[in-house]
């Protein structure tokens, strides 16, 4: 037990100077930290995630009004890029329901950040300069997980969805776009590769399939390893290619087979923000029999003027982990 209390102890020293570290490098590069509201009318646009629900009280109204914990403060954060702000920053605390794993807790710590006036390459390069921030802050030469480690300070591995799946999967995934195939067609090269596929799988379902058991687990080993343009229909809050509207300006950033942060060149496109919202939640709906209501004010925003911006969601609590060669999300977070 004494052993076990004093690695932990360790682990929540380094996610102290790691925090510290995180904070100095926005601080540096001109970034305002900001706080919004954790309760709102729409927690985030996922169809798969689950959020925490209250209600709102007014003292001088006779009605009470559903609220859920934020699943992200993306929303109220792009607000304010639509206000004005440029560089924006903010470490809070998250909530999704119905989680838990070794990589997973109901309540997290995330890291977002926005540019104005800037694109998801622009996010990519903070990617690359903030996780050699920390490693040096840390003290660490390399992040590990397991039996894996990845080097930071060495030219990362940078590659586009379609490559890591002819890469990784073997499979030609242009071929298989759904504007392309039917989804059945899709299936039968997943079925070829021994995957176990459903009769109702979605395209999408199919697509995660591959990353999840071919893909994910062989990046970011030695190095880190940024996945980016992934298919127009996995990416509700980015925007389309303009060379190629198949694909959309998301990456995922993976250290040691980890997903660690998910970044999009944003959608500003309100009337499209609107169709892909009203569609995700339908299919919410239909999937588990509620949605969340549409963040309105958040779409006004959008069409008053948001600027090209670029943007990020970072697990704080994944990078600690990483940090420390943790296997259990619950070695690094403070609770007894």
């Amino acid at each position: 037990m004494q052993g076990n209390f004093e690695i932990k102890q360790q682990n929540l020293k380094t996610r102290q100077r790691l925090i510290r570290a995180v904070r100095r490098f926005f601080d540096a590069h001109g970034f305002d930290e900001v706080e919004t509201p954790a309760l709102q009318i729409m927690p985030g646009a996922e169809v798969h995630v689950q959020a925490f629900e209250t209600m709102l009280i007014n003292p001088h109204q006779d009605r009470a009004e559903t609220r859920y914990l934020h699943t992200s403060p993306e929303f109220a954060m792009k607000k304010l890029l639509a206000a004005g702000w440029e560089r924006l920053y903010q470490i809070c605390h998250v909530f999704r329901n119905a989680e838990g794993s070794p990589w997973h807790s109901p309540e997290f710590t995330m890291i977002e950040w926005y540019r104005a006036h800037a694109g998801y390459r622009d996010i990519m390069a903070d990617c690359v300069d903030l996780l050699r921030a920390v490693a040096t802050a840390c003290d660490i030469t390399e992040y590990r997980y397991q039996d894996m480690s990845a080097d930071p300070f060495v030219d990362w591995e940078i590659i586009s969805v379609a490559e890591a799946f002819e890469r990784y999967a073997g499979i030609e995934l242009i071929a298989y776009l759904p504007q392309n195939v039917p989804v059945d067609g899709f299936r039968e090269i997943l079925q070829q590769k021994n995957l176990h596929t459903a009769p109702d799988d979605t395209w999408d379902d199919l697509f995660m399939r591959v990353m999840g058991t071919l893909i994910e687990p062989r990046l970011g080993q030695g190095r880190p390893t940024i996945v980016y343009d992934y298919p127009v229909s996995l990416a509700a809050l980015a925007r389309p290619k303009p060379e190629d509207a198949r694909f959309a300006e998301r990456f995922e950033l993976y250290v040691c087979g980890v997903e660690l942060a998910n970044a999009f060149g944003e959608l500003t496109d309100a009337a499209e923000q609107r169709r892909r919202m009203e569609a995700d939640m339908g299919l919410k709906e239909s999937l588990y029999g509620k949605a969340w209501p549409i963040d309105e004010a958040f779409l006004a925003a959008l069409e008053r003027g948001m600027p090209e911006s670029g943007g990020i969601a970072l697990g704080i609590d994944r990078l600690v982990m990483l940090a420390c060669g943790a296997s259990d999300i619950k070695a690094v977070l403070w609770e007894a």
